[in-house]
């Protein structure tokens, strides 16, 4: 399945031309807990309908959404509205209860497979996605895992089941870090 959707993620960043520079005007994005990572990547929980409308004049070239489709607050036809902007979506619906190791090496391949792209990821509240964003930079990024961490403490502190995904992915990649 991950081949799968790693083979599509290509053919489709292959034809989609490069994001537009960010105009004067632009809007910032209205959603939850909206962290910038970098000019090139930000988490945040649910976007409005209309933010996600804006997002190529802010000049996103893809979001990736973790959160199952059907949640209470999902922005029904979300991949339309994303995908009429020409920008990539991605849906990789992670159990909140059951975050599994299978879910963070697919966002990193996805990630890793969008390049230098401007991209959103983002879930209801910034929970999922400052985790995953978090492993996949102090992992594959190498960023250091203490600054990369901050994301994740401006939103939350991970429960348990979020706590031991983020612990056995550092330990499994030698990591040397303790989340609080």
């Amino acid at each position: 399945m991950i081949q799968c959707l790693l083979a599509a993620l290509r053919l489709v960043l292959l034809l989609t031309p490069l994001g537009a520079a960010l105009p004067a005007s632009a809007a910032p994005i209205d959603a939850p807990n909206v962290v910038e990572i970098s000019p090139k990547l930000t988490t945040s929980g649910q976007p409005t309908r209309e933010s996600l409308a804006g997002l190529a004049a802010l000049g996103y070239e893809a979001v990736i959404y973790l959160a199952p489709p059907t949640v209470s607050d999902a922005v029904r036809d979300e991949h339309l509205i994303v995908g009429r902007q020409g920008l990539l979506f991605v849906n990789l619906p992670i159990d909140f209860d059951k975050p599994t190791a299978r879910d963070a090496d697919t966002f990193a391949a996805l990630l890793r497979a969008l390049g230098e792209r401007k991209v959103l990821v983002h879930c209801q509240v910034n929970m999922r996605a400052s985790s995953m964003v978090f492993l996949y930079r102090a992992i594959h990024a190498k960023d250091d895992p203490r600054s990369a961490y901050e994301a994740v403490s401006r939103v939350w502190s991970p429960n348990r089941a979020w706590r031991q995904l983020i612990r056995e992915q550092l330990r499994q990649h030698r990591v040397e870090f303790e989340p609080l």
